[in-house]
């Protein structure tokens, strides 16, 4: 629901603009209200989420993919928001990613381990059959 004030207002957003632009349904965001990541101001029964709003579940999403919990989502977009300095945000927002970081790279060792350890038994395998004549 575009506002249509005559004076400028800022733009506002339904739900389900905000699903289809976002390609989430309604529920996962009726999901991050609940957990507070979002705060829209209700119009009766309708939704009315603001440029915040959708800036918020930006971020969030911006979160997800690089697979922070929601907890430290909502940290992270707290402090976004918050007027104080930047440089203490902008490191507890750098120990985050360097923690996500540690976390992927050593899942990606145990992953190329696992893929040597496949490779390994798939030679092994190989090689019978080639000595049983299959």
């Amino acid at each position: 629901m575009k506002n249509a004030a005559a004076a400028p207002a800022a733009a506002t957003f339904t739900i389900g603009e905000l699903a289809r632009e976002f390609d989430l349904t309604t529920r996962a965001i009726r999901f991050y209200e609940e957990a507070g990541l979002l705060c829209p101001r209700r119009e009766g029964r309708l939704r009315v989420y603001t440029q915040g709003d959708r800036t918020r579940l930006k971020l969030t999403q911006r979160g997800k993919r690089l697979g922070l919990s929601l907890a430290e989502i909502k940290e992270l977009v707290m402090m976004y928001e918050s007027p104080r300095d930047t440089v203490p945000q902008l490191r507890r927002y750098l120990e985050v990613l360097a923690e996500h970081r540690a976390d992927i790279e050593g899942r990606m060792a145990d992953l190329k381990a696992t893929l040597e350890e496949i490779r390994a038994y798939e030679g092994e395998a190989q090689a019978l059959l080639r000595k049983q004549g299959g």
